[in-house]
């Protein structure tokens, strides 16, 4: 059985650790707080003082990070990923980074013959609690196969989209869709409202026709009760946005919806309103148009 390692335990990457080690597989963890490794190794894990001890000790190590410069320094730096690898070892990242970063960080560990793989994920913390992630991966298909059984213990759908950096590129495709989807929801809550008619209503009444989506599904209810609490923190989905809004201007491609979207999530994090859910991107709508929806 694989020896896994697993760099980076925060809201999401404590519960992707917890499923690989409940499906068995010998697992070591770092984290820059030592609270979600402690917990971790209660429950069966082993610690480890660096991402290069991790690497020494495993057969394959993942990342979960926040942003691509965070990743190039825990695979890259001192006490890196790369000083403690072995020939054979094979590198998943499931951070949401700049497809660059992961093509230039794969090519960076083909010379030490580390495989790299970047498998971002989809499905928020509800997602990575329940195993139900889906993951979307670049890179060499036969160590896709090696891992895929890692990989299954974290998420129900693992689909490889192509080359090194392939997945990350998937991954700011889900996030234009998300991040739409968020302010779509969010202007028709507000819209409903101020006509005077029952948001409530008016989701059930569209959510079983060409309006449904998960967004829709999901997110109303928690909204109608006043939880903005985070499955997936709107500061990160800006980040993402941003990531959409680099490449996009590298492949010189227009995403004009996606560049006002990506206003409102600003809008929301100048607020102070960063640590909320992506759907509270609401209250920004709220703000403008001087009511709320419940």
């Amino acid at each position: 059985m694989l020896k896994v390692g697993y760099i980076g335990l925060g809201l999401m990457g404590k519960s992707i650790a917890r499923n690989i080690l409940k499906a068995g597989f010998p697992l070591f963890v770092h984290n820059r707080s030592r609270a979600a490794v402690d917990e971790l190794v209660a429950e069966g894990a082993a610690a480890a003082s660096s991402p290069s001890e991790v690497a020494s000790q495993a057969d394959v190590v993942f990342t979960n990070l926040p942003d691509s410069p965070d990743v190039e320094k825990v695979v890259l730096g001192k006490n890196g990923i790369i000083e403690g690898a072995r020939a054979g070892l094979i590198y998943v990242d499931n951070s949401t980074i700049k497809p660059a970063s992961a093509r230039m960080i794969a090519g960076k560990l083909l010379e030490n013959n580390v495989i790299a793989l970047d498998a971002p994920v989809s499905g928020g913390d509800i997602g990575a609690r329940n195993g139900a992630l889906t993951i979307m991966v670049g890179g060499d298909a036969s160590a896709l196969e090696r891992v895929r059984p890692v990989l299954l213990a974290m998420g129900k759908t693992v689909t490889h989209v192509g080359d090194a950096g392939a997945g990350q590129v998937a991954k700011a495709a889900n996030q234009i869709m998300v991040a739409a989807q968020m302010v779509a929801m969010g202007e028709l809550l507000v819209f409903a409202r101020k006509a005077g008619v029952d948001p409530k209503k008016v989701v059930d009444a569209i959510k079983g026709g060409a309006a449904q989506c998960w967004t829709l599904d999901v997110k109303p209810p928690r909204l109608f009760d006043g939880n903005r609490n985070p499955g997936f923190k709107a500061h990160m989905q800006l980040k993402d946005l941003k990531i959409v809004l680099d490449t996009a201007r590298e492949y010189n491609v227009p995403v004009s919806s996606t560049s006002e979207n990506t206003k409102l999530f600003q809008q929301m994090i100048d607020a102070g309103m960063g640590e909320l859910d992506n759907s509270a991107v609401v209250g920004v709508i709220e703000k403008l148009a001087g009511v709320e929806i419940v």
